[in-house]
């Protein structure tokens, strides 16, 4: 009896693969885009720095009243949350600004006295057209300095600010009397001086940015400009004796 013959088995032999593994898919990582409520990464002290800055950009494009601590966030670029942990309230933020403020408007004084001619009116006038100068240039912040019912005056940085500044004005005042004034403890002939020194010019001042002395411009002899006005205005003033 014939037995049926069983088909060969074939075996199947894997063929190496000598291409290269193929890698993991890499995790995507979702894109971080900033938005409004995202703090810009800064060291702590840069961003104290940082907020200022955005507070002077914003008080001198909306004013006053557009300057909020939400207002000085989103110009930063950080957390509505920053400003409060840096300054507290508004009241903090403006101090510290009008603080900065001062100082520049000091300094700005400073150096043009020191820059001009050593007669007592040439250092009159140049600390003078510093201070209208500066009125211009930052009419924001000239404004806010003045502003106290809106200033924290016991913050150490602002009260020494403001007494620099008042010291410098005295200083120039004693210059321009030939006398010694120590603003610690002044006469009242020495306080009249100053008052009336500042007075002049921080009236002037006022009315040039609220463009209320164009009328009196019109009316002066051609070539008049606020310059010489407020020249004419402090040549009439400096330099008088004491007591007079």
């Amino acid at each position: 009896m014939t037995s049926k013959a069983k088909p060969a088995r074939t075996r199947t032999r894997s063929v190496p693969n000598h291409s290269k593994p193929a890698r993991p898919a890499r995790k995507q990582t979702p894109s971080r885009t900033a938005g409004a409520g995202e703090a810009t990464p800064y060291h702590h002290g840069a961003l104290r720095d940082a907020l200022l800055e955005a507070a002077e950009r914003v008080l001198e494009r909306d004013g006053l009243s557009g300057l909020t601590l939400r207002a000085v966030a989103r110009e930063a670029g950080v957390s509505h949350a920053a400003p409060t942990h840096h300054f507290g309230d508004l009241t903090g933020l403006v101090s510290e600004l009008a603080a900065i403020g001062f100082r520049q408007f000091s300094a700005a004084m400073a150096s043009a006295r020191a820059g001009a001619g050593p007669a007592p009116l040439e250092k009159a006038l140049a600390g003078a057209k510093a201070y209208v100068a500066y009125a211009q240039a930052h009419p924001g912040m000239y404004g806010l300095m003045f502003r106290s019912e809106r200033l924290d005056m016991s913050r150490p940085s602002l009260h020494e600010a403001a007494e620099a500044s008042f010291a410098g004005l005295a200083g120039a005042i004693g210059a321009s009397r030939h006398e010694q004034i120590k603003e610690s403890a002044l006469s009242l002939d020495q306080a009249a001086a100053i008052v009336r020194a500042w007075s002049l010019v921080h009236g002037f001042t006022t009315l040039l940015l609220d463009d209320r002395l164009s009328d009196v411009l019109r009316r002066m002899p051609d070539g008049g400009s606020a310059e010489t006005l407020l020249e004419a205005m402090l040549k009439s003033t400096v330099g008088r004796p004491p007591g007079t």
